[in-house]
């Protein structure tokens, strides 16, 4: 009986197949853990497009809305939250361009990253923190925006 058809070989193929597959099927899973079904990661671009548009808009009320209760307590008020954001985070007021890429779950929380284009052309991307809340579904509860080169993975 040739090598490759006595009953040693095959279990031995059969076993590194085995664990082939297992592998495969491990590392597809670990891939999936940090994404968010489609109902949510739709829910989560929501809001924070939500709260663009209310920037764009001036709407200091609306997009305060949108401020996890941790934000609530930080500002206390629309206004002054809306100063902040002028203030520092003068990109997101009025973009030229906004693109959002897959949210990501992590922990408790979500990531939901976005790329922007100011109104002076520079490239921006922005990391928002969401958080779901028993009240009122997901509020941002975060965001650090750092300069994009335009190169980085999408």
């Amino acid at each position: 009986m040739p090598a490759a058809l006595r009953p040693e070989a095959l279990s031995r193929r059969w076993l590194v197949r085995w664990v082939l597959v297992l592998c495969m099927a491990l590392a597809a899973s670990a891939g999936a853990a940090g994404e968010l079904p489609d109902a949510q990661a739709k829910a989560v671009r929501a809001v924070v497009q939500a709260q663009l548009d209310a920037f764009a808009n001036d709407d200091a009320e609306r997009a305060f809305s949108y401020a996890a209760p941790s934000l609530h307590e930080l500002f206390g008020d629309a206004s002054t939250f809306m100063a902040m954001v002028q203030g520092q985070y003068g990109m997101l007021v009025k973009p030229e361009s906004v693109l959002f890429l897959i949210p990501e779950s992590v922990h408790d929380d979500v990531i939901q990253e976005v790329l922007l284009r100011d109104s002076a052309g520079r490239l921006w991307r922005a990391a928002y923190r969401l958080e779901l809340t028993a009240e009122n579904g997901w509020r941002i509860n975060g965001c650090a925006v750092r300069p994009d080169d335009g190169r980085s993975s999408a």
